[in-house]
């Protein structure tokens, strides 16, 4: 029998249910992961500094976050990828001739590249975005991750044409317009992998749950990967599992699947 040493935990979708609620099951089921030993992270493509509530709420203190540019083990760093700054400033470029909007992550703070599009300010909204400036190309450097807003399918492969970099759409009812830019080269699946390398655990000794693309290479890493039940339909090729919705006790039931809750 496999002894489990990790378990990652996507956010949005995978944690938080619709209304932005943790189910009470979801709490339990950290708990007692805990209690047996397992390392837990939170890995998202959201910005670090605005998730303390939910680790605080769940006392998780170790994240992957920004789609996997920048990783922390108990406070301390165990991997940090800028994107390259010329990218960053393309970006900006293609977003303006076409429309769309940008939302750049540091890990200190959110740059927008307009704070008064009211399509911003709802997505602030939804995803609790409280960090925010205009951004600046002194910042270029400082872009760990990218989130692009109202986008159209005819803009997609404007953004998708430069090496190693794909968008993933975000898996959230009403926010379909936007997309995390992922990296070939960094996103969860490399970040899992570096986590596990530097704390000596085995691939087939970690668990993780997702339900978008944007945790395909997460699910692919582990041993045993979970796809949500209200997942992309799309994930469901790169999880070993699939398991309930997350208004349906998801992870709980994902984790009494493999034993470690009876």
């Amino acid at each position: 029998m496999t002894t489990y040493k990790i378990l990652f935990l996507d956010i949005d979708g995978t944690i938080l249910q619709p209304d932005d609620t943790i189910q009470e099951s979801t709490k339990t089921a950290v708990k007692l992961m805990k209690n047996q030993g397992i390392e837990v992270f939170l890995a998202t493509g959201r910005p670090l500094h605005e998730i303390a509530d939910i680790g605080e709420i769940l006392d998780v203190h170790s994240f992957i976050g920004y789609n996997g540019a920048y990783a922390i083990f108990k406070g301390e760093d165990v991997l940090k990828e800028p994107m390259s700054p010329e990218l960053v400033k393309t970006y900006i470029e293609i977003a303006k001739q076409q429309n769309n909007e940008l939302i750049l992550y540091t890990n200190t703070h959110n740059l927008l590249s307009n704070p008064d599009s009211p399509i911003l300010m709802e997505f602030a909204k939804k995803f609790h975005l409280k960090q925010n400036k205009l951004f600046s190309e002194e910042e270029a450097g400082n872009v760990l991750g990218i989130t692009i807003v109202n986008v159209k399918s005819d803009d997609i492969p404007l953004y998708e044409k430069f090496a190693n970099v794909h968008l993933s759409q975000v898996n959230i009812e009403g926010f379909r317009h936007s997309y995390d830019v992922i990296s070939d080269k960094v996103n969860k699946g490399i970040a899992v992998g570096k986590v596990l390398d530097r704390l000596g655990i085995s691939t087939k000794e970690a668990i993780a749950f997702g339900d978008g693309l944007n945790d395909k290479e997460m699910l692919s890493t582990v041993g045993e990967g979970f796809a949500m039940g209200n997942a992309n339909e799309k994930l469901f090729a790169y999880a070993k599992h699939k398991t309930t919705s997350v208004t349906d006790s998801g992870i709980f039931n994902g984790l009494k699947f493999l034993g470690l809750i009876k």
